[in-house]
């Protein structure tokens, strides 16, 4: 090969190398530049709204695929404890934070906001071979957990379900084993219609039972190791919420109402008791003055009585303390998606029932709280 040829060999070569490397550099760039417009936002907490969160992301994420939403449950007193550790983004807890919870959570310099999501109900569920009708009512429930009612065929069950064949098998009691916001929605209400419940055990996310004492008790983690106990213990009862009821097709008990009417929780029932009261929701700053009773053992014929608000905690992001300016504004993004378009019927899953507008409206003035810079 000729000087001239070497030469000009060597001098295209150096060309190419170099534009490679231009388009090398600018393909990295574009990934730098894409990879930092992908934002992940964590939730984590109560189960209660486990198919309604669900749902949402779902929804969401494939309209918005540079955001990614991950899921995670643990009840709502893991979702106030990462919640307050900074371990997740969005809290979800069931019954209102605490007041003293609420303090704990300013110490870190920021402000917590909470706000109602959706309305769901509590069931009682059952499973009795051969009986697919149960009628209970507040007291004779009550003596159930409390474990003074031992077999199913006890009079006091007898006497409310005459037709039903009632095996003189002793009764399961399932509850949660974790810190729940649905144990604290089901043992307020249990407090509410039994003076002997309010005193003996009372109410919270965790509370002692009586049935663990007597042997006849089972513990289960989350809503869904709750209902995976009842489908393998025959002669069993347990609580839940009602979207679970539907996707896993328990059996359901009919609880004597406030106004003495036996009522299957339903889209319309649930509709019935928010409608029966007017709620009261503080402002998002406050969210531990929220009254978890407001919605229990509501008036009306058609109200089912253990009706509840679960709710979302975000931090208002003073001077960027807990999320970056990309991350608040895409959870204030999807916030303010799930407060609107989220309530809309289509994007409501079984077993729940959106907002009142006049509710919506409080969450959306956390949204608009929540600092992005």
């Amino acid at each position: 090969m000729g000087k001239v040829a070497a030469v000009l060999l060597v001098f295209l070569l150096a060309i190419s190398v170099a534009v490679s490397g231009c388009i090398t550099s600018k393909s990295d760039s574009q990934n730098t530049t894409g990879s930092a417009k992908s934002v992940t936002i964590r939730t984590t907490g109560a189960t209660f709204p486990q198919y309604q969160v669900q749902k949402w992301i779902q929804i969401y994420m494939e309209s918005n695929p540079s955001v990614t939403i991950e899921y995670e449950g643990g009840g709502s007193g893991q979702g106030q404890d990462a919640f307050l550790k900074g371990l997740t983004d969005i809290g979800r807890t069931d019954s209102p934070v605490t007041e003293s919870t609420w303090k704990e959570f300013l110490k870190t310099g920021d402000q917590p906001l909470q706000f109602p999501i959706v309305v769901g109900a509590a069931v009682v569920v059952y499973n009795i071979p051969g009986v697919d009708e149960l009628k209970l009512d507040g007291e004779t429930l009550a003596k159930i957990f409390l474990g003074e009612i031992e077999y199913w065929d006890d009079p006091a069950i007898k006497a409310l379900n005459p037709n039903a064949n009632l095996p003189h098998e002793k009764i399961i009691v399932i509850h949660r084993s974790d810190s729940s916001g649905t144990t604290a929605i089901f043992t307020t209400y249990l407090s509410l219609v039994s003076r002997e419940w309010a005193e003996k055990v009372g109410a919270g996310k965790a509370v002692d039972w009586p049935a663990d004492k007597l042997g006849r008790g089972i513990g289960g983690n989350g809503n869904p190791g709750v209902v995976q106990a009842l489908k393998q213990t025959e002669y069993s009862i347990a609580y839940t919420e009602l979207s679970f009821v539907i996707e896993e097709n328990l059996k359901v008990v009919a609880l004597k109402n406030r106004d003495g009417y036996y009522v299957k929780p339903d889209e319309e029932s649930i509709k019935a008791a928010v409608a029966a009261l007017k709620a009261y929701i503080p402002d998002p700053t406050e969210g531990y003055k929220e009254d978890l009773t407001q919605l229990l053992n509501a008036p009306g014929k058609d109200s089912y009585p253990i009706v509840a608000f679960t709710h979302f905690l975000v931090w208002q992001n003073k001077e960027g303390k807990h999320y970056s300016p990309e991350k608040a504004k895409a959870i204030k993004d999807f916030l303010r998606w799930v407060l609107t378009e989220g309530q809309k019927s289509e994007n409501i899953a079984p077993g729940y029932v959106g907002l009142p507008p006049e509710v919506a409206q409080i969450g959306l003035k956390a949204v608009d709280m929540i600092q992005t810079g």
